[in-house]
């Protein structure tokens, strides 16, 4: 009994006609998309069929149309999983958000389960009376049989009204058989194939929306850090706006934000920064003070003795206290 499945399994290659004729085939109904497989009820009968009697068929609802009702199915399979032991987890939250795939590929592992027990064989299993405890369970097998008319009346609809008409129908239907017996016949392995392909691409598809996603809510929590009040107005958080914001895939974007952050921010300086920098503006001053008194006392060195008593007579002159005493 297959109760774990890896992905890459023969049965997760399974196309969805022949996931949608199984399932018509085996609960009499009319699916024409796995996704209206998405309300668990499905997946109830089919558990049912599979182990007769098991599923409380009272409380599975195939009217179900809203998340709640959904996943009230949803538990009561989970229920006959752990009755089971089966150990499959059931991606609720997925499912019931009706996604091509996500149905897909669970109904894939249900066929495959399904198919594991006593080979497929249903043991004279009757799905619509099992249905009609259910609620919504008559209703569905109603729209089920009206989709499907008589073959008896479809029958009598097309009888022939005389005998040449007979014959000529007769002698119509021999040349068609003829020539559909001449006509090449379908290959019956493209369509597995494409479906293969169609498989794979959805969940390469699937793939990147995961990523788009999960790369969206990062840009999300960053426009709602930058909207936190005491960090609003900064310039750095104005620039990371201008990005989130841009409208045109352009590289311009990041230059202007750029621009805009070299002409706004002021960086400030730390403690240590501020006095390495006062220590560094005394210093200078001091190297200037230095270098002046240096060209003071080269100057007086270089003087020739009649320019030095010139400049003592004027200080004798302008009656310097030194002289007068």
């Amino acid at each position: 009994m297959a109760t774990k499945i890896g992905i890459m399994d023969s049965a997760y290659f399974v196309g969805r006609s022949e996931i949608l004729s199984w399932i018509n085939s085996t609960l009499q109904l009319n699916l024409s998309k796995v996704e209206e497989a998405c309300s668990g009820a499905v997946h109830c009968q089919l558990m049912d069929a599979a182990h007769p009697g098991i599923v409380p068929m009272h409380k599975v609802n195939f009217d179900a149309k809203n998340e709640y009702d959904m996943i009230q199915n949803y538990k009561v399979l989970q229920d006959v999983f752990n009755k089971l032991k089966i150990s499959k987890n059931i991606e609720v939250n997925k499912l019931i958000k009706g996604r091509a795939l996500d149905n897909l590929e669970f109904l894939q592992w249900m066929k495959r389960y399904c198919d594991s027990v006593n080979s497929g064989a249903l043991n004279n299993y009757n799905p619509s009376q099992r249905r009609e405890a259910c609620k919504g369970g008559k209703e569905t097998s109603k729209k089920t049989a009206s989709s499907h008319p008589s073959t008896k009346s479809s029958a009598a609809a097309t009888r022939p009204h005389s005998s040449q008409n007979s014959r000529r129908t007769d002698a119509s239907s021999v040349n068609s058989a003829n020539q559909a017996a001449k006509a090449p016949q379908p290959v019956t392995n493209g369509g597995a194939e494409y479906d293969k392909q169609i498989t794979e691409l959805k969940l390469s598809v699937d793939g990147l929306e995961r990523e788009r996603d999960f790369y969206f809510a990062k840009l999300r929590d960053i426009e709602l850090l930058c909207q936190y009040p005491q960090i609003e107005h900064q310039p750095v958080v104005e620039a990371i706006k201008k990005i989130l914001y841009a409208v045109d895939d352009d590289a311009s974007v990041i230059e202007d934000a750029q621009a805009f952050l070299a002409q706004n921010l002021v960086v400030p300086l730390s403690p240590v920064a501020e006095e390495l920098e006062e220590n560094l503006k005394s210093e200078t001053l001091k190297r200037k003070i230095i270098d002046n008194l240096d060209v003071d006392v080269t100057a007086s060195t270089t003087l020739s003795p009649r320019q030095r008593l010139s400049d003592a007579s004027d200080v004798h002159q302008s009656g310097s206290p030194l002289l007068t005493c």
